[in-house]
């Protein structure tokens, strides 16, 4: 076989090409069954019918169809993309994506402007319809209960930088106000050392109350997970404690309390729940409970004597971890309140209250690792809490999807499924090597694979540490 060179294939293109002679790439599995599952459920109609009132009936050119548009923000999950510019840029590059949007090989993928715009055109409440649909065909699927619903929040950071903040009630930036200080000081052309030293000395110099970022007005200074201080923003999910849906999901001010934010997620759950509900065929046996939510868990950041005096009229039992408060409280004047702190405080302690605690770390935890960290939503691309909004409520609904497909196809993301597909066949050599590997040869690999007992690893543990040679280059 002769090799080709690239000056060989050098030629000058055809005007015209065939349309059987277009290359066309693989339809990717998952992408395929995700496909067929919004074919089945029929969302295209519903998106264009909800979404018919943004566009013109007979003017201007042909637009971005909104079933393109919601597959676009689903890719960005599914792919851990975080910007709209980055998922226009994956969409032109794959075959594969290309025939799961619906576009051709002869037509133009939209640009990051068109998604944008497309965006800003289509308002909350359809993306809140859009949630809603995936939440019903999770129900028809048995993913979704309503029973008992845990709650809690992390932080995004902001597409702003702290070295734009200026005064709310004067418009000055930070620089110019501390050489105002140094000038009252007695400094008269303070240095970067200068303004350095007295802006350490200063406490509180970053309140919200006096800070403003002019670009994005909805970011708060707060104190990211890593130390940071950053702009940041608030997102608060409510999941389902028996599947690991997200019911609801919401963007607060970073530096708003979790006592504060978290009774209204919580409620947006509950209507979500009791419209799905609503909606639901008549049947012996629903899917969702028909009583709606009866149970609250939480971690200590909720807890309060007024929050769960009022979940406690509401007629939900609370599972909150209660802080430890030095001193003795005073209840007088708040029998209620007391009733409902040392109810929910026996039910922390009971073997139910334990294990939902317990499960309350593995699901919210998890749903939050998918969203923002694989997901690549820790930090947004956007400004305002309305667009930051639109895109979590799509990019979390895209997660409520996956659960259907880990179920299906034991993966929920593309990558995943790769991954699960590499390590069949490790697993399947494996398995040959083993069976084709003599007898005495197979005994001896088997014995030296039995590290479950604790002797054993209590032995391997004493020679890792006390031997003296080293298997390695460096001697680490």
């Amino acid at each position: 076989m002769g090799m080709g060179t690239r000056r060989r294939r050098q030629r000058q293109q055809q005007i015209w090409i065939a349309q059987q002679e277009i290359a066309k790439g693989p339809a990717h599995p998952f992408y395929a069954r995700v496909n067929e599952l919004l074919e089945e459920k029929k969302f295209d109609e519903f998106a264009e019918r909800e979404c018919a009132k943004f566009y013109a009936g007979n003017m201007g050119r042909p637009s971005l169809a909104p079933g393109i548009y919601f597959r676009l923000l689903l890719v960005g999950y599914f792919e851990g993309i975080d910007s709209e510019r980055g998922i226009a840029w994956r969409a032109a590059d794959s075959l594969g994506l290309r025939r799961f949007l619906g576009i051709g090989i002869e037509e133009q993928t939209p640009d990051h402007s068109t998604i944008s715009r497309t965006r800003r055109l289509i308002d909350v409440e359809t993306h809140h319809k859009v949630f809603f649909w995936i939440l019903e065909v999770l129900r028809e699927q048995g993913l979704v209960k309503g029973k008992t619903v845990g709650i809690d929040a992390t932080t995004l950071e902001a597409n702003a930088a702290m070295r734009s903040i200026v005064r709310r009630d004067t418009g000055e930036s930070y620089e110019d106000f501390l050489k105002g200080l140094a000038q009252e000081s007695g400094i008269e052309t303070p240095t970067k050392e200068d303004l350095a030293r007295l802006d350490r000395k200063r406490k509180n110099k970053a309140r919200n109350d006096d800070w403003v970022n002019p670009h994005d007005e909805d970011a708060r200074i707060t104190k990211m997970k890593d130390g940071r201080t950053h702009l940041a923003h608030k997102a608060e999910h409510a999941v389902d404690m028996k599947t690991g849906a997200v019911l609801a999901v919401t963007v607060q001010e970073g530096d708003a309390g979790d006592t504060t934010t978290g009774v209204e997620t919580l409620a947006q759950a509950g209507e979500n729940v009791a419209e799905l509900i609503g909606t639901e065929k008549p049947s012996p046996k629903p899917k969702a409970h028909l009583k709606g939510i009866e149970e609250m868990v939480a971690d200590k950041g909720y807890h309060s004597g007024a929050v769960v005096g009022s979940l406690r009229s509401a007629k939900v039992r609370t599972y909150i971890s209660e802080k430890k408060q030095p001193g003795h409280r005073h209840w007088e004047g708040k029998a209620e309140e007391q009733q409902a702190v040392y109810a929910n405080r026996r039910r922390v302690k009971g073997a139910y209250g334990q294990r939902l605690l317990r499960k309350r770390g593995e699901l919210i935890e998890r749903n939050f690792a998918h969203c923002y960290d694989t997901g690549r939503m820790r930090r947004t691309h956007l400004r305002g809490h309305e667009n930051i909004l639109k895109r979590l409520l799509i990019h979390v609904g895209a997660f409520n999807l996956s659960l259907i497909f880990r179920t299906l196809l034991g993966s929920g993301t593309p990558r995943e499924l790769e991954n699960r597909r590499s390590s069949l066949i490790f697993v399947v050599l494996f398995w040959l090597r083993s069976i084709s590997a003599p007898a005495c040869h197979r005994k001896s690999s088997s014995s030296s694979f039995k590290f479950n007992s604790r002797r054993n690893r209590s032995r391997l543990s004493y020679k890792l540490h006390h031997s003296g040679r080293r298997d390695s280059a460096t001697g680490c």
